[in-house]
């Protein structure tokens, strides 16, 4: 595939060293999304950075092909397995089908992926940190962040990062479309999420955690605009009530680093409610799975073994057949019979002629 010149085992040195460590705690997954702008990448940026400051191990996962430039080191990185604009000239496409093939690409060869991070190390993983593509959409709705997602929930414990951007949601109907953008994530997902008000050092989060817990803050907030959008709002608000009260938020800055140390409290808690609630979800699906696949390997087997019966009996009847030809030979004789009689019939009346002519 000329789109494609490396596979993500060869960054396997870019990760820390390995080890016989084979029963340390798993390391839990970050899936940083938001939308374009939200300071996704410099935010993760500011985490690598905490976690090397506080001797924490983590491992950084680059998954957006068009980035050009990153404030970080990754561990693994799309782009040096697929080539963003090699995609674009090869499949004639434009920006975000290029950047939507190419995660498709890159998830064909994501096993390789899981098994880096299942690799034992010294000391052993506490973080696996992912950025994905500015695009939200491309990565939450394909088939490849649907890929992503499943592999690493399936072999970690994972939460989504929902990074907002702080300033910008401080007009009520913005933040109404984020609540609701974070709200189809989880939908889509079903994994812990916890809500990053980011670049709090511009603007503080505080008035957004009041509009989640006050139906009331939130409405004042829109009393001075009458649209249909405002009203709307309104009643979105009272439906993601339950949507808000289960929901954990933290204030941080990329710039400053305020808030890690509360942030990575949080997604501990995350990943305890991963344990708690996705993990059983996931071993009654793994349960309904191999009950299917029995029950379909069941019929698969009925059904065979009912041909098998079907052919058999064909067989036998082609046996009756053959011997109702054979009675062929005893037809042959009787008309032979019939011949002969026939001939005899002929010869008496020879006979009468010549007695006639005596006569």
């Amino acid at each position: 595939m000329e789109a494609s010149t490396s596979t993500p085992a060869a960054d396997a040195g870019a990760g820390p060293s390995t080890s016989g460590q084979t029963g340390a705690p798993k390391p839990t997954v970050i899936l940083v999304i938001g939308m374009a702008g939200s300071g996704k990448t410099t935010l993760i940026q500011r985490i690598n950075s905490h976690l090397h400051a506080t001797k924490r191990n983590g491992y950084i996962i680059n998954m957006d092909p068009a980035v050009t430039n990153l404030p970080y080191g990754a561990n693994i990185d799309i782009r040096d397995t697929v080539k963003y604009k090699n995609v674009m000239k090869q499949y004639n496409l434009g920006p975000n089908g290029g950047i939507l093939t190419s995660c498709n690409l890159f998830a064909t060869r994501f096993d390789q992926v899981i098994q880096l991070c299942e690799k034992p190390r010294d000391p052993p993983l506490e973080y696996i940190v992912v950025d994905t593509p500015g695009q939200i959409e491309i990565f939450t709705w394909s088939a490849s962040g649907a890929i992503v997602t499943e592999l690493f929930a399936s072999s970690f414990p994972t939460l989504v990062a929902y990074v907002v951007d702080t300033p910008r949601v401080t007009n009520p109907q913005t933040f109404m479309s984020n609540m609701l953008q974070a709200c189809s994530i989880l939908y889509k997902t079903k994994l812990p999420m916890l809500l990053l008000f980011n670049k709090v050092d511009v603007a503080r989060h505080e008035f957004a955690l009041d509009w989640m817990k006050d139906f009331d803050a939130y409405t004042a907030a829109l009393e001075a605009d009458s649209s249909y959008a405002a009203t709307l709002s309104r009643s979105l608000a009272l439906v993601l009530d339950s949507f808000y009260a289960n929901m954990r938020a933290v204030g941080v800055s990329a710039l400053t680093g305020e808030g890690m140390e509360e942030m990575l409290v949080q997604m501990g808690e995350c990943a305890k409610e991963y344990k708690e609630f996705y993990v059983p979800e996931l071993e009654k699906a793994k349960a309904d799975k191999a009950t299917k696949e029995q029950a379909r390997q069941a019929a698969e087997m009925a059904k065979l073994q009912a041909d098998m019966a079907k052919s058999q009996i064909g067989g036998g009847q082609g046996e009756g057949q053959g011997k109702v030809r054979e009675a062929g030979p005893a037809g042959t004789a009787s008309a032979a019979g019939a011949g002969k009689m026939e001939v005899d019939e002929d010869d008496e009346e020879e006979d009468e002629v010549e007695d006639e002519d005596d006569g």
